[in-house]
């Protein structure tokens, strides 16, 4: 059975922010969770254009997260099955990411992303038709709020209380309750989750799984980057890219095609 489920993530930002914002927590955790066993390897890093988003930044990337594979997981497949090979095509405020992993050649893992600038009320900016709407769950995540369950145990996660933080460059904060209808700039992470492990026996529990992890991704990058924006606020996408190419070794391998 293929899920989808659509995280709309509010954010105390404008979309111009959030843009230098994301890039700076990406390369933070990159950093933070790579080391010689684990972690993430960048393949490649272009630019690219195609007929429907226009000019972005495409990436390819493999993760290693052995040490991050649920113990359950161990019965079906070896602890090196969860290393997954990631392409993503972003063209702000567009963004599509494929995640396939090689031990799992039937599984697949789509993540289609849009911002808008808004705070999460947009019922169909994916464009979704009637079955899939129909099939479609829906879930706002707040980043005032954290979770206690296994993925975000794996994932970590960082200790900010934001019913007390401000930020000292910008004068936000805190997150009290009702917040994202109160704050001004405001805007929303609309990504809608496909999972399809077409595996007997243990293939609804993977996609279960992934979704419970991609929700604690999505919940802790997020909290990140507004813990972080006293360090990112007034950063530049030029500046980012800078400190990208600077931050991990890339490893240059042949273009491959879009999807779209």
């Amino acid at each position: 059975m293929v899920l989808i489920k659509e995280f709309r993530i509010v954010m105390p930002l404008s979309l111009e922010e959030y843009q230098v914002a994301q890039m700076y927590m990406v390369t933070k955790m990159q950093q933070q969770n790579t080391n010689s066993t684990e972690g993430v390897d960048v393949l490649e890093s272009r630019t690219f254009e195609d007929g429907v988003f226009g000019k972005g930044r495409y990436t390819s990337k493999v993760y290693r997260l052995q040490s991050k594979a649920p113990t359950w997981l161990s019965t079906f497949a070896p602890t090196d099955a969860l290393t997954m090979q990631e392409q993503a095509w972003n063209a702000y405020p567009k963004c599509k990411t494929v995640i396939k992993c090689p031990y799992f050649t039937s599984f697949t893992l789509t993540v289609e992303t849009i911002h808008k600038a808004d705070n999460g009320d947009s019922e169909n900016v994916h464009g979704l038709n009637k079955q899939q709407l129909g099939n479609r769950e829906v879930e706002i995540i707040d980043i005032a709020s954290t979770s206690n369950d296994y993925w975000s145990y794996a994932i970590g996660s960082n200790n900010v209380d934001f019913s007390k933080f401000q930020s000292t460059r910008t004068g936000r904060g805190p997150l009290l309750q009702g917040w994202q209808d109160q704050c001004k700039p405001v805007m929303t992470a609309y990504k809608l989750v496909t999972v399809d492990a077409p595996y007997w026996g243990f293939g609804s529990r993977l996609e279960q799984a992934l979704i419970a992890g991609e929700r604690a991704l999505f919940l802790e990058s997020h909290r990140n980057i507004f813990a972080w924006i006293d360090e990112w606020y007034g950063m530049t996408v030029k500046m980012m890219r800078d400190v990208e190419k600077q931050s991990l070794p890339l490893y240059h391998v042949e273009p491959l095609e879009s999807p779209f």
